[in-house]
């Protein structure tokens, strides 16, 4: 007898075969059996409903929220069960004197740990309700032992930025992680990432990249990733594959081709991305490399000073209508402050008010607000849809907001990537089926890193399970309301426990750090 019975529906395992009907058995935290007229002590009737394994979110944030926010409600009304942080090249570890002094942000380096373990015992403690994988970024590593300075490190400071790289992978990491469009990523030499890469790499671990370049540059970036994954003998996870604005109109495309010439070449490379044509990150990052140097303090002293300051909306202007378009650059959440009402205004509008250009508008409200979260529209639906349908590509949100409620009007990919190709990309446009979807979100994730105990509904693996209605899942949050969840999953299981049920989170906590096993 088995301790619960999910009964009647249809069972896409994940690997992409073809769905069945079967019934799922659970018995403590394990997936117990699939076959007809399985006994349980509890029965959940899935008569109509699609049985899949628990989503994984390849590319997340959330490792800078889940501890504040353990309950997951946005993961959960999604079927999401396992997230993945450390992206982009940030993570909140390694943290040393240095790089907590120059973040000032007590959620990114709190005082209670300062490595992987001591971070995961933070995470672990707040009781979260979905599973957390982390990934060490390149970003902090750097900063830990350079700050925020556009140099080279010594011969000292790469042997110690190694040694952060070996005590991550020891410690459970599951890849390490570029961002080389962020201060101080952006300021690291292509030989400078591979020499951290292969230290990963010897562990096993997975090379994630925010390649250095998303306008009209992105395949020279794509190459350059390719090429650091070959030097460092790694495998190769391009994050949110994408081209951004005028010039990159078709060039993820071409992007993704030089991938899959990799991938006939004997490398293990692929890619993710969210299905929204709009992108989320903060203002700063529009601003040219030098402006960065130094980090906060030192933008706002450039800032501050009016020949700076004339510089940086020179170079601005050089950029907008050429590889951004500002109109495109819509204001998401600012601080206190004059133009904190401006949430849901692109620049162009704020420029028309004041009565400035889009780029005088930008370092105006950068002076008085400091860095702002913004949502940038710029992505072609085409070219999204073209790699969101290639069997190399899988699905990653790059959200970090846990709760349903909050500031601002931060991008909608938090609360309903996942719901949204389901909804979008399979029941309404049929650009990809149940089977090549629900692969995308579990089997395939889990492969990229290494994790062999969840991803399939399979007897003997975790029973980290989604059941949804196929008529009905879909993303409410929009860009105007984004604080919406997701609707039609009726039941999600976390370690054989029952998470989520017909709209409302149980208040089952079994998520839990999960820790790669790394070669001896």
């Amino acid at each position: 007898m088995h301790d619960i019975v999910i009964r009647g529906g249809t069972l896409v395992d994940g690997t992409g075969a073809p769905g069945r009907p079967a019934d799922v058995a659970v018995t403590g935290s394990m997936i117990s059996g699939i076959g007809d007229h399985l006994r349980g002590l509890r029965t959940i009737d899935a008569a109509g409903l699609v049985v899949a394994p628990g989503f994984i979110d390849l590319h997340t944030h959330v490792d800078f929220t889940l501890r504040q926010s353990p309950g997951a409600m946005s993961q959960l009304a999604q079927g999401v069960t396992t997230l993945v942080g450390g992206n982009c090249g940030y993570s909140p570890f390694p943290a040393t004197d240095l790089n907590r002094a120059a973040s000032g942000a007590e959620d990114r380096f709190a005082p209670e740990w300062a490595d992987l373990k001591t971070f995961a015992d933070a995470v672990q403690a707040a009781g979260p309700a979905v599973n957390l994988a982390l990934q060490v970024g390149h970003n902090t590593v750097r900063s830990a032992e350079l700050g925020t300075a556009d140099r080279a490190p010594t011969a000292d400071e790469l042997d110690r930025m190694r040694r952060h790289v070996t005590e991550a992978a020891t410690q459970g990491a599951f890849g390490i992680s570029t961002g080389l469009v962020y201060p101080p990523g952006l300021f690291a030499s292509t030989s400078e990432v591979v020499a951290l890469v292969a230290v990963a790499a010897a562990h096993g671990l997975l090379y994630s990249t925010h390649v250095r370049n998303e306008t009209g540059r992105v395949v020279d970036a794509v190459d350059e990733a390719i090429e650091v994954a070959r030097q460092a003998g790694a495998r190769l996870e391009v994050s949110h594959l994408k081209g951004m604005g005028p010039r990159a109109l078709g060039l993820s495309r071409v992007a993704l081709s030089h991938l899959l010439v990799a991938q006939a070449d004997g490398m293990d490379v692929g890619c993710d991305v969210y299905p929204y044509t709009a992108s989320s990150t903060s203002l700063a990052s529009r601003l040219p490399s030098w402006a960065l140097d130094g980090g906060t303090a030192a933008l706002e002293s450039r800032l501050a000073d009016a020949v700076t300051r004339e510089r940086i909306v020179g170079a601005l202007d050089e950029r907008f209508g050429r590889d951004i378009d500002p109109s495109g650059i819509v204001l998401a959440e600012l601080r206190p402050g004059p133009y904190e009402q401006r949430a849901g205004q692109s620049v162009v509008d704020v420029a028309r008010d004041l009565g400035v250009s889009s780029a005088e508008a930008v370092v105006r409200v950068l002076a008085a607000h400091g860095d702002v979260a913004i949502v940038n529209h710029a992505i072609d639906e085409d070219d999204l849809r073209h790699v969101l349908a290639d069997p190399a590509t899988a699905i990653g949100s790059d959200g970090w907001i846990m709760d349903l409620e909050g500031p601002g009007l931060p991008h909608p990919r938090s609360f309903g990537t996942f719901a949204r190709v389901l909804g979008v990309y399979v029941r309404e446009t049929g650009l990809l089926t149940w089977e090549d979807a629900i692969r995308k979100m579990t089997s395939l994730p889990a492969s990229r890193l290494g994790i062999t105990d969840r991803g399939r509904v399979e007897v003997g693996l975790v029973a980290d399970l989604t059941v949804f209605d196929p008529d009905r899942v879909a993303d409410t949050a929009t860009y105007d309301r984004p604080w919406r969840a997701a609707v039609g999953t009726e039941t999600v299981m976390v370690s054989g426990m029952v998470a989520y049920e017909h709209g409302s989170v149980t208040g089952e906590r079994a998520g839990r750090v999960l820790r790669h096993a790394t070669p001896t």
